[in-house]
């Protein structure tokens, strides 16, 4: 079964190396690693290149883009493997057993995708937790209160991609949630919880970075709710917001 993981970089220099040595250290080999650089002016693709000249698994695009999810779907558009995943330019995998267990939490079942829990992390210490965002199995009412699992998290089959589409790139800030939201109302695909670190994040992304990006996390992610139908959205993105709140204190 092979996995396409895909990372998106823009000026990465100093998180890119420990990223794909990340996904290079994996002990599980059936691996397409493809990257997507929207046309970098620092050390980025030099980094990118050096690698990718001692490993042919590693495919590399460097051109200008529409933002991080415009990279992306790029990305899924190029996947060749039977389950997607990314990892963003400044995260890493918590294990090198990562993605071994989640093949076989796909294997387990007849499953369309798999997630996990994520760590927040120390731009410069990676052994301090900021924020442990533990997820659990999904359920329709989990959708209703705004929850959802941590998109870095999750692996999707293909063929989801193919049935519900890419990143709508008129969200900026908040497409992975549209998406997430299409993919969970789907009560066909089957869902496995894997409870264990995934990924872990440095903090800084660009939905967490100031009081303005937040408020417009907020306003996208009830256009999202709004436009996927859910009731009552802005009771849904209240709970949604709240329900982060506990993953501050949980280390």
């Amino acid at each position: 079964m092979k996995v396409s993981i895909i990372t998106a970089t823009y000026n990465s220099e100093k998180t890119v190396g420990d990223c794909l040595q990340s996904v290079l250290n994996q002990d599980y080999k059936d691996i397409e690693y493809i990257v997507i650089d929207g046309a970098s002016k620092d050390d980025t693709l030099n980094i990118i290149n050096e690698i990718q000249q001692k490993h042919e698994n590693v495919i590399s695009v460097s051109e200008p883009d529409k933002g991080i999810y415009d990279a992306l779907n790029k990305g899924i558009e190029k996947a060749s493997g039977n389950i997607v995943g990314f990892l963003h330019s400044d995260d890493f995998f918590a294990s090198n057993q990562t993605i071994s267990n989640i093949v076989k939490a796909f294997k387990t079942d007849d499953i369309d995708g798999v997630y996990g829990d994520l760590h927040y992390i120390n731009s410069t210490n990676s052994d301090k937790i900021v924020r442990n965002w533990k997820s659990k199995p999904f359920s329709d009412d989990l959708l209703k209160q705004g929850w959802m699992p941590a998109h870095p998290t999750l692996f999707l089959k293909k063929a989801v991609y193919n049935k519900h589409g890419l990143f709508n790139l008129n969200f900026k800030i908040a497409a992975d949630y549209d998406l997430m939201l299409r993919i969970f109302k789907d009560k066909s695909l089957q869902f496995n919880y894997l409870p264990e670190v995934i990924t872990k994040m440095r903090v800084g992304g660009a939905s967490n970075r100031s009081l303005k990006n937040i408020w417009l996390k907020t306003r996208e992610d009830y256009m999202a709710v709004k436009g996927n139908k859910l009731e009552n959205p802005a009771l849904v993105i209240c709970s949604k917001n709240l329900s982060k709140i506990p993953q501050l204190f949980k280390k």
